[in-house]
C-alpha cells in the first residue's frame, strides 16, 4: 500500500490536542473535567497473589478540551440541520440524529493558516476579528481542495495555562469573524478548527455571545468546528499542509466528543 509506504520511509507526526486533566480551562457552559481515582493499587490485593489494579472516573463536559462538534450542537428558530425539529431530536436525553456518533473518521487534507504569523506578532490582540481577507492572504497561493480540514491559528493557546486568561471574558478572545466562516464554507471543506474556545471572535459588548461561524459552519453547511487546537509546534515546523487525522468518540446523541487530531508529514 502507497500510505504504508510512506510511513516506512519516515514521517513526523505533530499531535495538536492539549492534555486533558483536573483543572483545565472550560467554558462555564460544560461541565468541567474532573478525574478521581476508584481503585488504587495500594486499596487492595484482589487475587490473594500480589497483583492489583487501579482505575478512576471521569466526568467531563462532551465540548471540554479539544473537541469536535457535532451538527446537533447548534440550532436556529427550532431546527438543526437539514431542518430536522431541534426539540424533538433530543427527546429522551439525547439526540436521536447529528450525534457525536455520526461525525465521520477524518484522514485527509489539511491546511494551516498562521494568522499572527502574517501580522507579525507572537499571538493576535484580544476580540481581533479573523476576516475573510486575513484568510485569503495567509492562505497565499496555497489552494484549499473541497474536502480538506481549514485549522486556524491566533497563538491564543498560549495563553492555555491561565485560566481566566485563556477564557477571556474580561478581554474578548479572537477568533473568526463571520466573514471568515462564509469563505471556509464556500471552499467546501470538511472541518474548520481554531486554538481557541469557541472558533468565532468574542468581542466585549452586547454581541459577546453570538456564534455567527458556528451557524455558518455546522447549522447551514454541515462543517464541523474543531476548538481548543494546540498549532504551536505545527507553525514552530513551518508546516502549512500535511495529513490530518482525527477520530471522534462515538458518543451517541452527544453534541460533541473530546478527540486527539494528529498532522503528519514527510520526515
Amino acid at each position: 500500500m502507497e500510505i504504508l509506504k510512506a510511513v516506512q520511509k519516515g514521517v513526523k507526526v505533530f499531535g495538536l490536542s492539549v492534555p486533558l486533566q483536573n483543572g483545565m480551562a472550560a467554558s462555564p457552559s460544560n461541565v468541567p473535567y474532573n478525574m478521581a481515582m476508584l481503585r488504587r493499587h495500594a486499596d487492595r490485593d484482589r487475587t490473594g497473589t500480589g497483583g492489583t489494579s487501579a482505575n478512576a472516573m471521569i466526568v467531563t463536559g462532551d465540548h471540554v478540551g479539544t473537541h469536535i462538534d457535532a451538527l446537533c450542537h447548534v440550532g436556529y428558530k427550532g431546527q438543526l440541520y437539514g431542518g430536522v425539529d431541534s426539540n424533538d431530536a433530543c427527546l429522551g436525553g439525547r439526540f436521536k440524529v447529528h450525534g457525536a456518533e455520526t461525525i465521520e473518521p477524518m484522514v485527509t487534507r489539511g491546511v494551516l493558516l498562521d494568522i499572527p504569523k502574517l501580522k507579525g506578532v507572537d499571538r493576535l490582540e484580544p476580540g481581533y476579528p479573523i476576516t475573510k481577507e486575513d484568510l485569503e492572504e495567509s492562505l497565499g497561493d496555497t489552494v484549499i481542495n473541497k474536502g480538506d480540514v481549514v485549522l486556524i491559528r491566533t497563538g491564543w493557546i498560549q495563553l492555555y495555562d491561565d485560566n481566566a486568561a485563556f477564557l477571556g471574558h474580561s478581554t474578548g478572545v479572537p477568533g473568526v469573524a463571520e466573514s471568515g466562516g462564509e469563505w471556509l464554507a464556500s471552499k467546501g471543506i470538511k472541518a474548520a478548527g481554531a486554538d481557541t474556545i469557541a472558533f468565532d471572535v468574542e468581542q466585549l459588548g452586547p454581541n459577546y455571545r453570538q456564534r455567527p461561524c458556528h451557524g455558518v459552519l455546522l447549522l447551514f453547511n454541515a462543517i464541523h468546528i474543531i476548538e481548543v487546537l494546540d498549532l504551536e509546534e505545527l507553525a514552530k515546523a513551518n508546516v502549512k499542509e500535511f495529513v490530518f487525522v482525527l477520530s471522534s468518540l462515538k458518543l451517541v446523541g452527544a453534541t460533541g466528543s473530546p478527540v486527539r487530531p494528529l498532522a503528519i508529514v514527510d520526515a
